[in-house]
C-alpha cells in the first residue's frame, strides 16, 4: 500500500477497483467452495430473480442500477450455462421475459446456508473495522448521485484558473480589446448595429465620458473579457450592463461571473438603485449568468437593438 499512501486520494478508484478486484476473486473461490457455479458478476441478476418474480431485462436493469446492455449480455451467458428462461411477452413481443429455469432454481435452494456464511463473514470485519464501509458507501452513492465527481472537479478547476483573473480598470490600451471581443461575439449570433459601433469604436466619449466605467478581465495579463457600466438617461434605471464579451478561449473560469459582480459593486458605490440591461435568449450561457448574478426578467423598456428579445434589471436599494 505504498503507493496509495504516497499517492493519497488522487488514486480512490484504482484503490476501489483493486478493493472490488479482490473481492470478487474471492467471491470466485467462494462459490467454489459451495460447489455452486456462478460467476460474481451474475449474482445481482440471479438474486432478483431468485425472489420468483419474472422481470424484463429493463426491470432487472433499473432494480439493480446497471445498464440494460450489460443486464443483457448477462443474462446470455447464464441463458448459455441454462440457468435461466427467456421467452416473448404476450403484451409486447419486442420484450422478453427472463425467469430462473429449474437448474437456476436448484442454486436458489443450495445458496441460503453460502448467504448466512458470507454475511456472518462480512459482519465479523465490520465488527473489527472503526469505520462502517458499507454506511459510507451509502454516503458517497447519495453524494455523487446529487454531484457526480466530474462536475465536482469541474467546478475546483473552474475556482483555481478564477483566482488567475485580475479585473481591472479600463485604459485606452484595451480599446482594442474591448471591441474585437464584443465583436466576436456578436457577429457569431447576429450582426452589428449602429448602438454597438457608437459604444466600441469611441467608448471614452460614449461610456466614460458620460459617467459610464468599463472593466477588463486579464487571464496571465492578456484581455480575455470585457464588461461596460453605462450611465442612462433613465427615471427608473441608473445604469445598464452592458458589452460584456469573454473570448471562447478563456470561457470556463468564471470570467463573466467575477465582470459582473466589479460592475455590481461598482454602481452600489455609484448610489444605483437599479440596475437595466439586455439580451437574446439564445445565449443561454449569458442568461443564466445574469439570473446568478440576481437579475430578474423585464418587460415594455425601449430598445435600440434589434437582437434584443429580453430586457432584466437588478434591484440595489
Amino acid at each position: 500500500m505504498e503507493f496509495f499512501n504516497r499517492v493519497g486520494k488522487l488514486a480512490l478508484g484504482s484503490r476501489l477497483r483493486m478493493l472490488t478486484e479482490r473481492i470478487t476473486d474471492d467471491a470466485a473461490q467462494i462459490y467454489k467452495l459451495y460447489n455452486i457455479e456462478l460467476q460474481p458478476k451474475w449474482f445481482p441478476v440471479f438474486y432478483v430473480l431468485s425472489q420468483g418474480e419474472n422481470k424484463t431485462i429493463t426491470a432487472i436493469a433499473k432494480e439493480i442500477g446497471h445498464s440494460h446492455p450489460s443486464v443483457s449480455k448477462i443474462i446470455t451467458e447464464m441463458s448459455d450455462k441454462g440457468y435461466v428462461t427467456e421467452r416473448k411477452d404476450k403484451a409486447d413481443g419486442r420484450t422478453n421475459i427472463v425467469s430462473l429455469s429449474p437448474k437456476g432454481k436448484t442454486i436458489t435452494e443450495k445458496i441460503a446456508v453460502q448467504y448466512t456464511d458470507v454475511n456472518n463473514a462480512i459482519e465479523e470485519i465490520l465488527a473489527q473495522t472503526r469505520h462502517d464501509l458499507w454506511q459510507a458507501i451509502e454516503e458517497w452513492e447519495f453524494l455523487l448521485e446529487q454531484k457526480n465527481l466530474l462536475r465536482r472537479v469541474h467546478e475546483q478547476k473552474k475556482k483555481r484558473e478564477s483566482r488567475k483573473v485580475k479585473i481591472v480598470d479600463y485604459q485606452p490600451k484595451y480599446q482594442k480589446a474591448f471591441r474585437d471581443l464584443n465583436e466576436e461575439w456578436i457577429s457569431k449570433y447576429f450582426k452589428m448595429e449602429e448602438a454597438d459601433y457608437k459604444a466600441l469604436d469611441n467608448p471614452k466619449g460614449y461610456i466614460l465620458k458620460n459617467g459610464g466605467h468599463i472593466y477588463v478581465a486579464l487571464y496571465d495579463d492578456v484581455p480575455v473579457g470585457v464588461c461596460a457600466l453605462i450611465k442612462m438617461d433613465d427615471p427608473v434605471y441608473d445604469f445598464e450592463l452592458a458589452k460584456m464579451a469573454v473570448s471562447p478561449r478563456a470561457q470556463g473560469k468564471n470570467i463573466g461571473y467575477l465582470l459582473g459582480q466589479a460592475v455590481i459593486k461598482k454602481a452600489k458605490s455609484l448610489g444605483a438603485s437599479k440596475l437595466y440591461l439586455e439580451s437574446n435568449t439564445i445565449l443561454v450561457p449569458a442568461i443564466n449568468l445574469y439570473h446568478k448574478l440576481g437579475f430578474q426578467k423585464v418587460v415594455g423598456h425601449a430598445t435600440p437593438y434589434e437582437r434584443c428579445n429580453i430586457q432584466m434589471e437588478l434591484t440595489l436599494k
